[in-house]
């Protein structure tokens, strides 16, 4: 009997030893989650879905990862709208910006109707770029350090396999479950829209040839460059939109490569001296050579912001499933085509701080 005895309470020890070790696990696990060696630290998070998707069969989160700085806050707003708005599904928006936009980000969100929106604020820390990003003393103000967000997607949403990654400046006009639900070729570690597609009007920029193939971005004079041995030629693709298989992204250790680059810019100076598109551009144009898969172009019509004219029709841009204003024309700044159906989406700011930096348009630069 007394053997018994011991072999019980020796049993229910072990029990109880097993509990708090796998209690003790999971807590470590949380901790991880929530910290980032880059200083990615969520603020801010909106757990509980809408109702009006609680009754939806389709519970799949949808991550969408959007940058937004102060400057360009309005964009950002009214991208979020226009996708909350076209959509039944459960989309979660991470939303990378700056520690001093932080309060205002979160106001904007509580006090306007996108308070039901599902949301995660994460404070991203510049110091990550240190040595990746070479900055012109004379021209540090230029410097956006979040448009360096996407390449640490696994990092911003670690537990996600699949995320959409789009620009401030976009405005989509369709359900962003078809985008989501768009094939990757195995071993492809995203999917971008191609420069050379057909809706797209090739942009000549003076010096530079034209900005729709990789001699556009890169500067073939140098060896590091020519022995690669990209073609010239290669049509490029257009970052400002894009999936992303996070997956295939950690198995190929994609950031890595991409700061590779970037570090390696700094030193050599490997981008075009006319570079017209995004200094972020190069870096992924690098690593994705003939590595990516295609998204259908209707889903990222660009170029709306290259001049002050309309270069689409109004039934085209109207059939648009996402309409991109890239270059130097912004709908909420400078005077850009189609303005009115940027409009449509922005909720205002109810601080009034954004529609007085509306009126200071010069502040703004392409992406």
């Amino acid at each position: 009997v007394n053997i018994s005895i011991l072999i019980v309470a020796v049993v229910i020890f072990l029990l109880v030893l097993h509990h708090n070790f796998q209690s003790l696990s999971d807590f470590l696990k949380r901790e991880l989650s929530d910290s980032s060696p880059l200083g990615l630290q969520p603020i801010d998070f909106i757990p509980a879905a809408p109702q009006r998707l609680v009754d939806e069969s389709n519970d799949k989160e949808i991550s969408v990862v959007i940058a937004a700085s102060d400057e360009r806050l309005g964009g950002a707003i009214a991208a979020m709208n226009s996708i909350y708005r076209h959509t039944r599904s459960n989309v979660v928006f991470h939303i990378v910006t700056l520690n001093d936009t932080v309060d205002h980000l979160r106001l904007w969100l509580s006090g306007t109707a996108l308070k039901n929106m599902r949301y995660r604020i994460l404070d991203f820390d510049p110091r990550v770029l240190e040595g990746k990003v070479q900055v012109d003393p004379q021209k540090a103000d230029t410097f956006k350090p979040l448009t360096f967000a996407r390449f640490y997607l696994p990092s911003l949403v670690p537990h996600a396999e699949k995320v959409i990654y789009v620009d401030d400046d976009v405005i989509v006009q369709d359900d962003i479950l078809e985008l989501y639900n768009t094939p990757l070729k195995p071993g492809h570690a995203a999917a971008f829209s191609d420069d050379c597609d057909s809706t797209t009007s090739k942009v000549a920029v003076r010096g530079a040839g034209n900005q729709y193939n990789y001699i556009g971005f890169l500067d073939y004079k140098k060896e590091t460059i020519r022995k690669l041995a990209m073609k010239a030629n290669t049509c490029s693709f257009n970052p400002g939109v894009f999936i992303a298989n996070l997956t295939e992204w950690k198995l190929q250790n994609i950031t890595k490569q991409l700061e590779k680059w970037m570090a390696l810019n700094v030193v050599e100076e490997l981008y075009s001296k006319t570079l017209a598109g995004s200094i972020t551009t190069p870096p992924l144009l690098i690593v994705f050579y003939k590595q990516h898969s295609s998204i259908d172009p209707m889903w990222n019509v660009r170029h709306l912001g290259s001049s002050a004219g309309k270069r689409y029709s109004p039934q085209f841009v109207k059939a648009a499933k996402l309409l991109h204003w890239n270059g130097h024309f912004k709908p909420w700044g400078r005077t850009a085509s189609y303005a009115e159906v940027w409009e449509k989406w922005y909720v205002p700011d109810p601080t009034g701080k954004f529609n007085l930096i509306r009126r200071h348009s010069e502040a703004y630069e392409a992406k």
